[in-house]
């Protein structure tokens, strides 16, 4: 069996400031803003093919995280922004975890949040195998209140999940005080994938669906095709092609960029998507051309899916300056890839701090911590 031990109480990310020139007196406190339902993640690894009925199947490792809108917010702040988290977090065991390794162990502000008496945390129970994976959840009630104050917090840019039909009047409210608004979006349960049910789109700099759902929002046969559809209801849109990587078109000033997906062996690709997301909001803005936004947004996605856990595998400035020189050490190394990435190097770890890829420790809520 695999040992499921701890990273430890409070991890120490390699500190990069991507938007330390742009900063300035008068800034917003925060950078990002988030809201949403946080999970304890359950995640079993080392199964070597799909549960099957009537039958036990034994994982070789386990571990545990906080997952949700946790996975987007941890992205964040490892790669330097200063993040700020409104949830609501159950008082059992599993809450006063979650908390703790937010708060703690990443940085993430959490004065918006708050703790709910008698309230059971959402939990989901992860399987990867095969490249893929297999979720179970289970939550009881939301509490009453909307997690989401009614006026959130001052920010540069906040990260919203869509849900067809319905608005969101924070949304409205922050991109009233200047904040750039990221929108994603879910599976349209309905069926109707009308892109006037996105009604907060309106307020949103840059819309992030995956190939299908924007295939299906545009009634298009091409994904890029549909990115150019999209730019009729958003400044900015960016398709993610899977395998293919992603492709994205600013319709205020008509430029595109693709980036290929850098190849990777997939161990969970739990909380990839977050992770990309994170990537881009980082470096737009950090005002970086939309080429390297993308290709940062892949790379970090790339490098996620390569451990296990949604929020646990996002990676830090320090395993991205890993990999960055890892890569220019292969014999007969695409120059043209290098070149790709070549924005890099005023930016990462100047200090070999460790190998590239991390193999980090899972960590469990079995242990006490010492002290």
């Amino acid at each position: 069996m695999t040992a499921s031990i701890g990273e430890g109480p409070h991890r120490h990310h390699a500190h990069v400031d991507p938007l330390a020139a742009l900063r300035a007196p008068g800034d917003p406190p925060w950078d990002v803003y988030l809201t949403g339902t946080v999970f304890l993640d359950i995640i079993f690894t080392g199964l070597d093919s799909a549960p099957v009925r009537g039958t036990e199947s034994w994982a070789r490792g386990m571990g545990s995280s906080p997952g949700g809108v946790a996975n987007m917010a941890t992205a964040l702040a490892r790669l330097g922004l200063r993040t700020c988290l409104a949830a609501a977090f159950g008082d059992d065991h599993y809450g006063e975890y979650c908390w703790d390794e937010l708060k703690e162990g990443e940085g993430i502000d959490l004065s918006p949040s708050r703790k709910v008496s008698g309230w059971h945390s959402p939990v989901t129970v992860s399987m990867a195998y095969e490249g893929e994976r297999t979720m179970v959840s289970h939550g009881h009630e939301p509490p009453p209140e909307e997690p989401a104050p009614d006026c959130p917090p001052r920010a540069r840019a906040a990260v919203a999940s869509l849900t067809p039909g319905r608005r969101e009047p924070w949304i409205a409210e922050a991109a009233k005080q200047g904040t750039r608004i990221f929108a994603d979006v879910g599976w349209d349960e309905t069926g109707a994938w009308d892109p006037a049910g996105l009604a907060d789109l309106e307020h949103c700099e840059a819309f992030l669906p995956n190939a299908e759902e924007a295939m299906r929002y545009t009634r298009t046969d091409c994904p890029r095709a549909a990115a150019h559809a999209l730019t009729e209801y958003v400044p900015l849109a960016v398709v993610t092609l899977g395998a293919e990587g992603a492709y994205a078109v600013d319709g205020r000033t008509g430029e595109s960029a693709g980036v290929p997906a850098i190849a990777v062996e997939a161990l969970d690709p739990t909380g990839a998507g977050d992770v990309f997301v994170a990537g881009f909001v980082t470096g737009t803005l950090a005002e970086w051309p939309l080429a390297d936004r993308l290709a940062f947004a892949g790379l970090t996605a790339a490098l996620s899916v390569q451990e296990f856990g949604g929020s646990l595998s996002a990676p830090d400035w320090s395993e991205i300056g890993a990999w960055w020189r890892k890569v220019q050490s292969y014999e007969n190394q695409d120059p043209a890839a290098l070149t790709r990435y070549a924005f890099l190097e005023g930016l990462v770890p100047e200090e070999d701090i460790e190998a590239w890829p991390r193999r980090r420790a899972v960590p469990t809520i079995g242990f006490r911590r010492p002290g």
